[in-house]
């Protein structure tokens, strides 16, 4: 079997698998968003509205479990004027609701109660462990 795929990539020149490649790299709909699963790169500069309709902020980036492979947040940029004074909120993942209409997620949470939650600056980061996990999740009503 081992002869089979071997002989079977050799048929390829390099030509063609680069060819191969850029055909791939084309179809970024196929390869970024299906039915129910969406590419991190997409997700990363979404807006995030109020219930309201207010564009509160965006998100910035997710958090991965490195082992679960489950989105534990998505951080949020909240404030500031092209970067400066801007803060970095943890969501919880599942605090967040894709609006199609929108295009962008929701969050059922008052403004004021995100702006007091935890946070950090830009260049800080918190150790993303149990204890903020639960603290972060707390705060917002969910458990962690």
């Amino acid at each position: 079997m081992t002869d089979t795929i071997n002989s079977t990539r050799r048929d390829y020149s390099d030509t063609e698998l680069e060819r191969r490649r850029e055909f791939d790299r084309s179809r970024p709909l196929e390869r970024d968003e299906t039915g129910n699963l969406i590419s991190s790169g997409k997700v990363e500069g979404t807006a995030v509205f109020a219930t309201d309709g207010e564009k509160i902020g965006a998100i910035d980036h997710l958090m991965i479990g490195k082992r679960s492979g489950r989105v534990e947040y998505a951080v949020m940029n909240f404030g500031g004027f092209l970067g400066i004074g801007e803060s970095h909120h943890p969501l919880p993942w599942d605090a967040l609701d894709y609006d199609t209409s929108r295009g962008g997620y929701v969050v059922a949470i008052d403004k004021d109660r995100l702006k007091q939650g935890p946070s950090y600056g830009r260049e800080q980061q918190p150790a993303y462990d149990r204890d903020y996990g639960q603290t972060v999740y707390g705060y917002y009503g969910f458990i962690y």
